[in-house]
């Protein structure tokens, strides 16, 4: 398990996203197992497994919250993305990111994007587009809980900005006879334990105390999300269509960066003007 904690007096101050009202515009989720595009005025376009070759010869260039092939997963944007983008197109892209080990993770995915020739790229934590994607209310302390295929997170939201967070390398692709379902539940719950431990605020209790918000596959598994609501002893929110809740809270950004810049309230923005 991993762990980030961010003092609340470091938290940066926001800045307002470049304005594009001319420019077409992405947003990106890539996960180990599956990639999801959502392109301005079209919606969502793209759901499909994360592989550099379809076919048996399937490589994955995403394993657990790493893009450990940048090439190849410039290759997929190309193949998947290439041919639904005008040619004379300079996108504006929106890519989320892990927020554990998401510096690493954002430096690779802005060089693989550079194959759509944006205009500017742009990277958003999966939990913040998450809390967007619910239309959660950013101004109190806000749990998101993050179940993907091989990776989950549980983030602590305060004013919008990550203020703590714990990770594990397991996720709902990982269920068989050896690792059962009840294991991420107690992952999940053994995380969240862990932060209300070492929390000398009242954050985690009160985003807690609110009902954790929870996304991903996982969130559609209820041997997974009943066996954390006992654990936890709370009430719990699934964010609607919880799978695709990350794209389309990066979807929401993007609108708001084509439209009103100044008050989209993000956290600063990882630019990649160009």
């Amino acid at each position: 398990m991993t762990v980030v904690r961010r003092p609340l007096a470091g938290l940066a101050r926001h800045r307002p996203w470049p304005l594009c009202r001319q420019c077409s515009g992405v947003a990106l989720d890539m996960g180990s197992a599956r990639t999801r595009a959502w392109v301005a005025g079209r919606g969502m376009i793209l759901d499909v497994p994360t592989v550099t070759f379809p076919g048996a010869g399937a490589v994955h260039p995403i394993q657990r919250g790493s893009i450990v092939d940048t090439q190849g997963t410039a290759r997929m944007l190309d193949r998947l993305l290439g041919h639904r983008l005008p040619r004379s197109a300079r996108p504006l892209v929106v890519v989320t990111a892990p927020v554990l080990d998401g510096f690493a993770y954002r430096a690779e995915a802005r060089t693989a994007v550079e194959v759509l020739r944006p205009r500017c790229v742009l990277t958003v934590p999966s939990a913040r587009a998450v809390a967007l994607a619910a239309g959660a209310d950013l101004s109190r302390p806000l749990l998101v809980m993050d179940i993907g295929a091989h990776l989950t997170e549980v983030v602590l939201l305060v004013d919008g900005a990550v203020f703590d967070a714990r990770r594990t390398a397991l996720g709902t692709g990982d269920i068989d006879d050896t690792v059962p379902a009840v294991r991420i539940g107690e992952a999940v719950a053994d995380m969240t334990a862990s932060m209300l431990r070492q929390d000398s605020t009242s954050l985690t209790v009160d985003a807690l105390s609110r009902g954790p918000l929870l996304a991903g596959g996982g969130a559609l598994r209820p041997e997974i999300t009943c066996h954390l609501a006992g654990r936890l002893h709370v009430p719990l929110r699934a964010v609607p269509a919880p799978h695709t809740a990350a794209v389309r809270g990066a979807a929401k950004l993007l609108e708001a960066a084509h439209s009103h810049p100044s008050t989209t309230g993000t956290d600063p923005p990882d630019e990649h003007p160009h």
